[in-house]
This record gives C-alpha cells, sequence and structure tokens, in this order.
C-alpha cells in the first residue's frame, strides 16, 4: 500500500522527533517516496540531514526558499503529496493549524493540501488533556483530518500518561489500514441541494430564509470522500467546497434551483435535496425600488414548483433524500412527506432545538426510510451526521438490491 505513495511528514518540535527517523526509514524501505519538512524548533532536536539521507531527498524547513524559480514551492509540495503526516504534532502546531495560522512551511503546506492529513499528537499528558488542546483538535476533526492517538506510559518529562508518540510500525500501519478503506460511492453519481434560495422584490429586496448551506455542503463533501461523483447545487451562500473535485452549480431563485435540480436528476444515482427553498415568491418583481407607505403594505405570493414533488414523480432508478426542517410535530410531518413525495428516505430535523437547524456547526436528525424505520442521529458536527446519513443510505439501497 505504500509503493511510490507520495508521503510529506511534517516534524514539528518536540523530543518525538528522534522516533520520526525511524518513520521516514520504514516507510522509504516499503517504497514511499518520503519528503520531509521540518520547524526550526525540530531541527533542534534532529538534525535535518539526518532526514536527508534516510529520505534520499532534500528538507524543507523554510518557507521562502525557493529551489526552483518555476514553481512556488510550498503550493508545489502540497500538490505533490498523495498523504501529508504530521508526527510527531505538538499542542503548538496544532493550535497553529486550528486558527489558520500558517507561518512556517508545515502549517503553509498543510492550508494548501489536498492530500489525506493525518496528525500524530504528542505532548505532557496535562497538555493533551487541557481543554484549549482538545479544542483544537475537535475542530481538526471535523475539517476531515485524521488522528493517530498516542500512547501511553512514561514520558520524557517524567509524567506517566497518554502522549507519548505512537510507534512508527503503528502509525503506518493505520496509513496501510485507512488507505485501504472501501470507497463504496465509487462511481456512483451523487447530487446534492444545499443552501437557501433569494426571491426577489425589487432590486433592492428579497425574501430568503436562515439556511446557511454547511448540513448540504458536509454531505457533499462526505459523498466525495466515499468516492461518489458530486454535483452541488447551492443557493447563494458564503461557503467553498472542500474537495475540489465537487463540481459546484450556484443558482439563486427556486425556479433556477428547479431547472437545475430537474435537469441533472435522470444521470444521478443518489439524490439528496438538502436545500430551503422558498415555497412562495412575490406574484410581481418590481423594477424600480419600493417606497415606504404610510400604512400596511399587501404583497401578493405564489406558490414557487415543489422541486422534492417533481423529482418523485420523475425517480425511475435513484435513491432519493429529502430533508424536513420543522418546529412541531416532525416525524409526523415528515412521515407524511415521504409518502407524498415518494420519496425512498427523509431526514427530519426540528429546528428549534438547541444545536440543531440552521447556521449552526452541529445537528440532530432523524432519518427514516420507506419501510418507516427509524434511525436518530443525536448532536453531532454536521459533518458527522452526514457520514452517519451516507451509512444509512447505502444500508438502504443494498436491501433495495437484495
Amino acid at each position: 500500500m505504500m509503493q511510490n505513495k507520495n508521503i510529506l511528514l511534517g516534524v514539528s518540535g518536540g523530543i518525538a522527533a528522534y522516533k520520526a527517523c525511524a518513520l521516514v526509514s520504514k516507510l522509504t524501505q516499503q517504497g514511499a517516496i518520503v519528503k520531509v519538512l521540518m520547524t526550526e524548533s525540530a531541527t533542534k532536536f534532529v538534525s535535518p540531514l539526518t532526514f536527508q539521507a534516510l529520505s534520499r531527498n532534500p528538507v524543507y524547513m523554510d518557507t521562502f526558499d525557493e529551489k526552483d524559480p518555476e514553481k512556488i514551492a510550498h503550493i508545489d509540495l502540497a500538490d505533490w503529496a498523495d498523504i501529508f503526516l504530521l508526527a510527531p504534532a505538538t499542542a503548538n502546531i496544532i493550535g497553529k493549524i486550528a486558527n489558520g495560522i500558517a507561518d512556517n512551511i508545515i502549517t503553509t503546506v498543510l492550508l494548501a493540501t489536498k492530500a489525506d492529513v493525518y496528525i500524530a499528537p504528542a505532548m505532557n499528558v496535562n497538555m493533551y488533556e487541557h481543554p484549549a488542546v482538545i479544542k483544537n483538535m475537535q475542530i481538526l476533526a471535523d475539517y476531515g483530518y485524521h488522528f493517530i492517538e498516542p500512547g501511553a506510559g512514561y514520558l520524557a518529562c517524567g509524567w506517566i500518561g497518554k502522549g507519548r508518540l505512537e510507534e512508527p510500525e503503528t502509525i503506518i500501519e493505520v496509513l496501510k489500514a485507512h488507505q485501504q478503506t472501501d470507497k463504496p460511492l465509487l462511481g456512483k453519481n451523487v447530487l446534492i441541494s444545499a443552501g437557501p434560495t433569494r426571491e426577489i422584490l425589487d432590486p433592492v429586496r428579497f425574501f430568503s430564509n436562515r439556511s446557511t448551506g454547511k448540513m448540504g455542503f458536509a454531505l457533499a463533501e462526505i459523498a466525495a470522500e466515499l468516492g461518489a461523483n458530486v454535483t452541488l447545487v447551492t443557493g447563494p451562500v458564503n461557503l467553498d467546497v472542500a474537495n475540489n473535485l465537487i463540481r459546484r452549480i450556484d443558482i439563486t431563485t427556486a425556479e433556477e434551483m428547479y431547472q437545475a435540480m430537474t435537469s441533472e436528476f435522470p444521470r444521478h444515482d443518489i439524490v439528496i435535496k438538502a436545500a430551503a427553498v422558498a415555497d412562495y415568491r412575490p406574484k410581481e418583481i418590481f423594477e424600480n425600488k419600493l417606497k415606504k407607505l404610510d400604512g400596511p403594505m399587501q404583497l401578493e405570493l405564489i406558490r414557487t414548483k415543489d422541486i422534492l414533488q417533481s423529482l418523485g414523480e420523475q425517480k425511475t432508478h435513484q435513491f432519493l433524500v429529502g430533508f424536513a426542517a420543522e418546529t412541531q410535530n416532525a416525524i409526523e410531518y415528515g412521515m407524511d412527506k415521504l409518502k407524498r413525495k415518494n420519496l425512498d428516505a427523509i431526514v427530519i430535523n426540528n429546528v428549534s432545538e438547541a444545536g440543531a437547524g440552521f447556521g449552526t456547526d452541529t445537528n440532530i436528525v432523524s432519518y427514516l426510510n420507506r419501510n418507516h424505520e427509524e434511525n436518530k442521529i443525536p448532536l453531532a458536527s454536521k459533518r458527522e451526521v452526514a457520514k452517519e446519513i451516507f451509512k444509512l443510505i447505502l444500508r438502504d439501497m443494498k436491501d433495495e438490491e437484495a
């Protein structure tokens, strides 16, 4: 599994840096192509020449050391890598990455890479258990970084506890196991809608809702990680897709969402409508700004097209999943929507619950399939909720094929 893998090894400044020497040696022996990045602090523990000899590649320590004028070094390294392994990862560098600080070669390359990122922490047990460090690691886990937990035992500082860098052999086995992970959606085409729509009233006003698109974007990113070819149709949001393999279609109005979704629908295998589409739009769009009146103003609204209903009517081979954001009787209303719109499953959440709904980084949902089997997904980050949703979709698709 390591043969011809391009691996960037980031070595930060801790006593466990000595173990990184064995790590480079063993990875190289297994056929990996290893390039080492070091912080200035790391060079206090291990000489760069050691890593150069073991990897048979130059060692990178300075973001501004541009060896080839035709390339920007940190971008070239970021694009080259299949795997980025940070070992040892100190509390300091974990904090920097979690907060988007790019002030050395490791943090700069990490922000630019699309490679799989693995972080192997090593520090004093009290540092490892500090709330700030735990919070920073959770942030990175939510970004999709993978952690190789430290071992427990006697630490260099004299304390006994968790914080010792995992052994090189174990780190390599973790990499192998994870790289062998099946891509259950490989070859599948997945269509996802996200975000709100905006229904224009006049040149300065529109009707919209509180959706930020975070849940839909999380679903798109997880689908891509599972191997799918992903198309994301999104309303106006302040989000970027983390995976550049995701095809993104930006729309504004419910009508534009309808056109995009119905046009894309036939060629997709799994379709998830997570967008919060306006049910109504102004009957008349005013060319000039409406002026304030002395009394009440009345506007006539007309129904927009029901996208999910239309997709349910067109459905042939697709596994169609809807979302239902409710504030009361959530399961009852979700069940009704599942039946009426010919869905295979529906994800229901009560947006009035703390930690759920629009604008949050977390969610609490219930997944209900056409057999009325309900699976509750408790409070978790939207990425983790997205992972659980796809597990359930894959389960139900397998059951249908059986």
